[in-house]
């Protein structure tokens, strides 16, 4: 049936219980007189609302499961002894139930005034005043009177916890509905919570009786949402009070897509709740999402145009017009100087698919050339190479929900309840349900430790080792007969699958003969390619971990390989998954940022897409791929490159070796940076242009299940100006017209010339609330799992993946291998968690060692450890952990002060120049000061922020 989605008329509503297990089988019933007819395994309590009856419930909601403590929603059904609870109790063929009559009545009233005798009588001062599920079903059940008083034992007194930066937890006004147990359970997966005592002494306890904060909550919001009093309260709340009204949008933090409710008070967010028809988080989120959103109104934010002729001048605040006119004139300059190719633009994963179709289209159509590029070179652009050399579109194959299917889940280079954390606890539901894990991993991520979610195989490979892994993997499979022939036979190429089946099963890429390659034992990698390959549905997910190698387009082949031979792809539970990092990587991507294709993946050198788009847009494009990132910082320094347009990237801190990156952008005579705050690209910026947030702007983010969500601006612009307004600006300065009024616009024009996007419409991403592409006119309504019947490219193509060693190795002097990764409560380069209370849980980067290796080294947990590699050094702190492996050191890359990327080298993967952040040749030694590149990270950043007559947002280490 399809889900009709509108905004202006959803109402949210809660039906009390989860939807039953398909059965295709109906129940007609009576209640209330009323004949009703629901799907088989409905609670009554649903049936009832489904058919508009409303049963008064407190422990009852629909994103749990029943049950049955508040004996609030008790019914009476017709040939049944007592008053059941409607939400346990399962509709049956002919039942006949009575949700209102005086023995009804009766019983909630009773217990509702025990609710109320332990509970204060604050309501008109309360913060949940007017959204308060207590208050509401007192209301209900027609409660006047409480004959109980308070001079009993009671909870009026205990002690409020305020250790979370976000919300509180008032144990006096708690009535142990376990609501907030069930959701860290059911939906979250973490169990930080828990019912401690019995009866009336009955509490809610984090951890060992913690703290909210000392506890393992991962203060993800499920709590806080589930709780029907003012027990747990956003703290935003309490402070502002009730908002008035809520706007649908999408998160802008990492790949998941999470559908929030931003709720508003005028042009304020005051609290932002996941919102329940989210087809990506389904009602969940995660701390950065549900919490993190003050960046947005945070005092450092650029509200103002400015410009300067030299970096080391202070910055001018000038108008809009005068800030596009210099960008524009300096621009036209240069190209007249150095050549139409000296240019170039860089788009953003953090903007809008509109945004970012605007920035590739300006340096297509204003600049003349095709230097366009985009985040997505530094993170996934393997993936984009190597799915299409395989099954024919750069893309993951499923939704997010497949994985409820999957029965064997494999995770290589992906840490998902870190990094996608929604995400992870969907898969962590699906552990407990009994699906099996496979991780391949360096370290040992949290996903091996699910509650209750069984023994997962760990396959703790060395760094820069992928292949190798994944090649001893198919060794297993096609000489073990594993295979699934069938699959292969209807829907792979004969021919390439016959060179590769003899390539993999060479003795080389047994799992004997890489053991001493990858560090992991033989048997350990027979057992998972067993497992993987024998699985009812096997499903991969991989993350950066796997494209940021030298070899990351050879490993998202074999992976492809590996799927392909084992048949999982094309149905639900299977296939291959890429987990995006930022949230509009995958639209970066699709809209034609890179050098070498226009939208839709469609390749510059080919006639007919590049005609489509030179007849719409009314010039030539050259037929030649234009310049990638690096090659845009090679040139800078060569003196060939000279300008460059940055929208909402910050390049100086995520690029690797970064000394080559700040002598590139050094070298520019125009640097235009476009974004929300003064970044460390921004300090080498000649124009500086304020961007507008998530918040603030109209527009479409697609995830990294190809979902294609709606951004909905809820507050005006605080420059006054949506970021693709000031492209357009800039467009027109330089003397090619764009006339956009709105960003529905832009997505028909990007419809028009994009096959994949082809029938996608504002109005029916309304009606629908997502679109996973291909959406055209075979799939009108999008095209949830791909490849189900053939494949784009129409066989799928197996592909001779060679284990090549990387060139960075281990040495005497550089006997460690460094690799980096993130963490839950931050978010990428940090630009946006480090202007929340985010900085509670992580306030710097920390360098993880294994005791061997601390050891070794004289270095104990918290000492500042120099960490020196061929491109550079810097100084974090010691974090001693049995995580990584010995001869592995792990950092976070979210401070820029740490200089995780001062240490990283220009080492790359072969097909795509995606960067081997994975692997780096270190030595660690104590110091007793920072880096000299520290020490000149500090000095710039003061001299930079006093240019914006600003105080800078703390930037140093603790280490003086």
């Amino acid at each position: 049936m399809l889900h009709i989605y509108d905004p202006k008329t959803q109402t949210d509503r809660d039906l009390g219980t989860p939807p039953p297990v398909e059965t295709g089988h109906s129940v007609a019933l009576t209640i209330d007189g009323q004949a009703v007819t629901v799907p088989e395994g409905t609670s009554v309590l649903r049936a009832a609302a489904i058919a508009g009856i409303q049963i008064p419930k407190l422990c009852a909601t629909d994103n749990l499961d029943a049950f049955g403590s508040c004996r609030l929603c008790a019914v009476e059904i017709e040939g049944r002894r007592g008053l059941p609870a409607s939400c346990t109790t399962p509709v049956a063929e002919g039942m006949s139930v009575i949700t209102q009559n005086e023995r009804v009545a009766k019983l909630r009233r009773n217990v509702m005034e025990l609710y109320i005798s332990d509970h204060p009588l604050d309501c008109l001062t309360c913060s949940a005043n007017g959204d308060c599920e207590l208050q509401d079903m007192a209301g209900a059940v027609g409660l006047r009177d409480v004959r109980y008083g308070y001079e009993g034992e009671n909870h009026l007194d205990a002690e409020k916890d305020t250790s979370n930066p976000y919300f509180t937890f008032d144990a006096s006004k708690c009535i142990v509905c376990s609501r907030c147990v069930r959701a860290c359970e059911e939906v979250q997966g973490t169990f930080a919570l828990t019912i401690d005592g019995r009866g009336f002494d009955s509490t809610v306890a984090a951890g060992q009786d913690e703290d909210f904060m000392d506890s393992e909550c991962v203060s993800c919001g499920a709590c806080v949402q589930a709780c029907p009093t003012a027990t747990l309260m956003e703290n935003s709340v309490i402070e502002q009070g009730q908002p008035e009204h809520s706007v649908v949008t999408t998160c802008a933090y990492c790949g998941v897509g999470c559908s929030f409710k931003a709720e508003m008070k005028g042009n304020t967010v005051v609290r932002m709740v996941p919102f329940k028809d989210g087809q990506a988080n389904h009602g969940h989120s995660c701390v950065k999402g549900r919490f993190a959103f003050g960046y947005a109104t945070h005092p450092d934010r650029l509200t103002a145009p400015m410009i300067r002729n030299h970096i080391d001048e202070p910055w001018r605040e000038v108008s809009w017009e005068e800030a596009i006119q210099f960008a524009a004139d300096r621009i036209k300059a240069i190209q007249a100087k150095y050549g139409q190719d000296s240019v170039g633009g860089i788009t953003s994963s953090r903007c809008t698919n509109e945004e970012a179709y605007l920035v590739q289209k300006l340096v297509r159509t204003a600049f003349g050339n095709n230097n366009t590029d985009t985040c997505a070179r530094v993170c996934h652009s393997p993936t984009g190479y190597g799915l299409k050399q395989t099954l024919g579109e750069s893309a993951g194959t499923q939704t997010f929900d497949s994985v409820m299917k999957a029965d064997c889940i494999v995770v290589i280079g992906a840490n998902p309840t870190d990094a996608h954390p929604v995400f992870g606890s969907q898969l962590r539901r699906r552990l407990r349900e009994g699906a099996k894990l496979i991780v391949a991993d360096p370290r040992s991520i949290d996903l091996l430790k699910t509650p209750h979610g069984g023994e997962g195989i760990h396959l703790p490979l060395r760094p820069g080792t992928n292949v190798a892994l994944v090649n001893a993997m198919a060794h297993v499979v096609v000489t073990e007969g594993l295979e699934d022939r069938v699959f292969i036979a209807e829907r792979c190429d004969a021919g390439e699958y016959a060179a590769w089946n003899a390539f993999i099963r060479e003795e080389r890429h047994s799992p004997e003969a890489t053991e001493e390659i990858t560090g992991v034992p033989a048997e350990q990698v027979r057992e998972a390619a067993r497992l993987y390959a024998n699985a009812g549905n096997g499903a991969i997910y991989y993350g950066l971990g796997v494209t940021e190698h030298s070899q990351g387009s050879t490993m998202v082949m074999g992976i492809a390989n590996l799927a392909l031979a084992t048949g999982n792809i094309g149905r639900e539970g299977v296939g291959v998954n890429p987990l995006r990092g930022q949230n509009n990587v995958q639209g970066s991507c699709d809209m034609g940022s890179f050098p070498h294709e226009l939208p839709g993946y469609q390749h510059v050198s080919q006639d007919g897409p590049r005609k489509a788009f030179e007849d719409a847009w009314g010039v030539k494009i050259d037929n030649e791929p234009g310049l990638r990132i690096p090659n845009m910082f090679d040139a800078a320094i060569d003196g060939s490159f000279k300008g460059l347009y940055v929208q909402g990237e910050d390049i100086a801190q995520s690029d690797p070796n970064t000394q080559h990156v700040e002598q590139a952008l050094s070298s520019l005579e125009c640097l235009i940076v476009q974004d929300l705050f003064l970044n460390e690209t921004a300090k080498y910026a000649h124009v500086l242009l304020p961007g507008s947030s998530f918040l603030e702007k109209d527009g479409t983010f697609t995830n990294a299940e190809r979902r294609i969500n709606r951004v909905r601006k809820v507050m005006p612009a605080l420059a006054g100006k949506e970021d693709w307004q000031v492209t357009q600006d800039l467009a027109n300065a330089l003397g090619y017209r764009m006339d956009y009024s709105h960003p529905e616009e832009i997505m028909n024009e990007i419809a028009a010339l994009t096959p994949s996007f082809h029938s996608v419409t504002y109005q029916k991403l309304d009606e629908l609330g997502s679109i996973q592409w291909p959406c055209n006119d075979e799939h009108p309504n999008g095209t949830p799992i791909m490849h189900e019947v053939d494949f784009p490219i129409g066989k799928g193509k197996f592909v001779l993946t060679d284990y090549v060693p990387t060139t960075e190795r281990t040495n005497r002097r550089f006997p460690l291998l460094l690799t980096t990764g993130r963490i839950l409560s931050q978010y990428n380069v940090g630009a946006q968690t480090r202007r929340t209370d985010n900085q509670t849980w992580h306030d710097q980067d920390w360098l993880e060692i294994h005791p061997h290796d601390a050891e070794e080294r004289g270095i104990n947990d918290g000492d500042w450890i120099g960490l020196t590699s061929r491109a550079g050094n810097t100084v974090l702190q010691a974090k001693i952990s049995t995580r990584m492996q010995p001869g592995v050191v792990y950092t976070t890359f979210h401070h820029p002060v740490s200089g995780a990327n001062v240490i990283t080298t220009d080492n790359s993967d072969w097909a795509t120049n995606c960067p081997e952040y994975k692997v780096t040749a270190v030595q660690c030694e104590k110091v007793a000061k920072p880096s000299a590149w520290q020490q000149r990270h500090l000095e710039q950043h003061e001299k930079q922020w006093g240019f914006l007559k600003t105080n800078p947002i703390d930037e140093e280490p603790v280490l003086k």
